[in-house]
């Protein structure tokens, strides 16, 4: 009897993507007016120009997480559970689409994309892919009510912190509000300096940051997250001092121009150097608590 020939990696590739092809398509039919109107809309702000740099994250986080998720052994759909969030996931697309309420239009794909991994795969397949999908939260506007809320105080606290290290040092500083006045200067602290989504978007890289390293020690890993946020608000006072010293030195036409984007570049930059700084801390930490 002759055996049957074993299916090679192309066709066992092909048997595995088939069923993704019709919901794929189907959501970039639902999705991509949303998306483009993000990119022709809020993503072009200074506020939410951290959203298709999420996007693009998140798809490669998935295409990542792809082959582990989809070779899970003994994983099974879950219907019952898929048909649900499928639902939600309609309806809040609908009625966020229909009045232009955009944190449930594209908060929706979430439910969506978590509905079809149980539906074509289970959750098996949907603990692999938990972290891109958890990831694209960070992409989701938020309601403008509660970002000024919140906004307002982080901006108050972020202008007093830097006044006062910019005076300590030397320099002719004072300040009203979010308003600093330095020498014949005066620049007002906005919300894509120090405001909810600045603290989110520095929030992202660290946990970014914490899924790439996979630490084994669950302190490590937990200290860090809650670092994340003090290590955020002294990125966003080094960015707030950096545009005030340009703007000191070099006038006001270099700190709104040019140079305004490289100090956006110095905030992810000092928000970097202080998240591997603090995680290289507790890496010493916990080596002395296992010496101990």
């Amino acid at each position: 009897m002759a055996a049957l020939p074993t299916p090679g990696p192309d066709a066992r590739w092909r048997a595995l993507a088939t069923p993704w092809l019709l919901p794929a398509l189907g959501l970039v039919a639902m999705y991509g007016p949303s998306f483009f109107d993000l990119l022709n809309g809020i993503w072009r702000t200074d506020e939410q120009g951290h959203g298709p740099i999420v996007l693009g994250i998140s798809i490669w986080l998935l295409v990542r997480a792809w082959p582990a998720a989809m070779s899970v052994p003994g994983d099974r759909p879950r219907p019952w559970l898929a048909w649900p969030m499928l639902l939600v996931g309609a309806l809040s697309y609908a009625l966020g689409r229909s009045q232009g309420i955009l944190i449930l239009e594209i908060g929706s794909l979430l439910w969506m994309l978590v509905g079809l991994v149980l539906l074509l795969r289970g959750p098996g397949a949907l603990k692999r892919m938990w972290f891109p999908l958890f990831f694209m939260i960070f992409m989701i506007p938020l309601p403008g009510t509660v970002v000024d809320a919140l906004t307002q105080p982080m901006k108050l606290a972020v202008s007093y912190v830097a006044e006062n290290i910019l005076y300590r040092i030397g320099y002719p500083i004072s300040r009203t509000g979010v308003i600093l006045q330095i020498g014949q200067y005066q620049l007002l602290v906005a919300d894509a300096c120090a405001g909810l989504h600045t603290l989110f978007t520095l929030e992202a890289l660290g946990l970014l940051y914490l899924n790439l390293v996979r630490h084994a020690s669950v302190f490590r890993n937990v200290a860090l997250a809650i670092l994340i946020v003090p290590i955020s608000f002294c990125a966003n006072v080094i960015r707030v001092m950096v545009l005030t010293l340009i703007t000191y030195h070099f006038g006001d036409e270099a700190g709104q121009g040019f140079l305004h984007g490289f100090a956006g570049l110095v905030l992810f930059m000092a928000a970097l150097l202080l998240i591997t700084g603090a995680d290289s801390l507790l890496r010493l930490g916990v080596r002395h608590k296992a010496a101990a």
